[in-house]
């Protein structure tokens, strides 16, 4: 397997930086000129200050939209036609504040307790990784990707096309613990997971904490990750441990996981009770609605953005099935009129990793709607328009996703 390196551009920055310096310089000494009639005087820059937060200091900058200091967005240019999304790319969603890098120290360390099976266990890192191993490569996209699309307004970060990227999880498949354990007790229907964050004190825990449930159909693809493309999880990513469930939205991709137990019920938390759930707009969440669990099949055009020369250009974009394979990509210049189907790019890398696909073309001066459209294996095709709720989920339209291009 490919090692993929946190790789912040060291060097690209050092030219930029020293470029700055010289700029600010530049203009001090001409100040000092025009004001003074001496010759020019070294002014020293000051460090611009970053806007990234200090637990995701190491994502490069330039590849990301910081919407606050638990949302990070990938730009829509940067996410690149690799199938693996580079660690200090990848989009950034927190429901709470992250922990102190205490807990990464030693890794080792970390404790997970197990419920709801025969011989409930507490186990540390340690001990799973002597379980079993395991690398999938998946889609992580948050509920919300694709919300500023949505006309009504609806609260949260008004994520683009950039709260989603792909990479390789390792660690040991949860079936594998469940087997050591003696097995799921019966009647059990979800999966539980707990995530570490620390609670602020003096509130209900259940209004703030992050626990989701989902179906126990999904104990075959869950894993405990204690990798992100091949290196250690970051604590940005939940390290040291995160229950992972590749074709599920990320908010069921506990961090910092604590606890996974199999239940007869939901938990009554309220991220999981009335949150995250498709409802009406002007509707409260309830229980009883639709809640964010597996995704639909989905594509976005990456590049070209804006403009692009005449003659021969390279449309660029990722597509996925969301909890099935992908089948095919189409690609439309007139926004949706004709279609013509893409070429996919780069491995297989399996039923929940995304695909990168290209449609080679010649354009003429003009303007033009760039959509795209891709199918499942499941002959489940990407929808025209935008299922319309108070959050802003699940939004998988091929409308709203389009680029327009003007061609010269």
């Amino acid at each position: 397997m490919s090692t993929f390196k946190k790789n912040a551009n060291s060097a690209a920055a050092a030219v930029s930086l020293s470029r700055r310096n010289l700029l600010v310089g530049s203009t001090g000494a001409i100040a000092s000129v025009g004001l003074m009639g001496l010759a020019p005087l070294s002014i020293a820059a000051e460090e611009p200050k970053s806007a990234l937060p200090d637990y995701a200091s190491w994502k490069d900058e330039n590849a990301v939209i910081v919407h606050s200091a638990n949302t990070l967005e990938t730009r829509r240019d940067a996410i690149g036609s690799g199938v693996v999304t580079p660690s200090n790319h990848l989009y950034v969603r927190n429901n709470l504040p992250a922990p102190g890098n205490e807990i990464v120290a030693d890794p080792d360390a970390w404790e997970l307790r197990i419920e709801g099976v025969n011989t409930p266990a507490t186990l540390t890192l340690a001990e799973l990784k002597k379980i079993g191993i395991e690398s999938v490569t998946a889609v992580l996209q948050c509920s919300g990707n694709g919300r500023q699309f949505f006309t009504h307004g609806p609260g949260g970060t008004q994520w683009g096309v950039g709260a989603a990227g792909c990479v390789v999880w390792t660690g040991v498949p949860l079936r594998d613990v469940v087997a050591k354990l003696g097995g799921v007790k019966d009647g059990m229907e979800y999966i539980t997971g707990t995530g570490g964050e620390t609670l602020p004190a003096g509130l209900d825990p259940k209004t703030i904490m992050v626990e989701r449930s989902i179906p126990t159909r999904a104990l075959d693809q869950a894993i405990l990750a204690w990798e992100l493309n091949d290196e250690a999880l970051p604590l940005t990513h939940g390290g040291p441990l995160r229950l992972v469930i590749p074709g599920y939205y990320g908010v069921n991709n506990v961090k910092y996981v604590k606890q996974v137990a199999f239940t007869e019920s939901q938990t009554d938390a309220k991220i999981q009770a009335s949150g995250y759930r498709i409802r009406d707009v002007g509707v409260k969440g309830a229980p009883d609605q639709p809640s964010m669990w597996e995704m639909p099949v989905k594509s976005w055009v990456t590049t070209p953005l804006e403009k692009a020369g005449s003659g021969r250009n390279m449309i660029h974009g990722v597509a996925f099935g969301g909890n099935n394979p992908l089948d095919k990509v189409e690609v439309s210049i007139d926004g949706g009129s004709n279609w013509l189907e893409a070429r996919l790019l780069g491995p297989d890398m399996g039923r929940f990793a995304w695909r990168p696909f290209v449609l080679a073309i010649d354009l003429a001066p003009g303007e033009y709607r760039i959509v795209s459209r891709a199918s499942d294996s499941e002959g489940n095709a990407q929808p025209q328009e935008r299922t319309e709720n108070e959050r802003g989920y699940g939004n998988a339209s091929w409308s709203d996703h389009g680029l327009s291009l003007t061609v010269s």
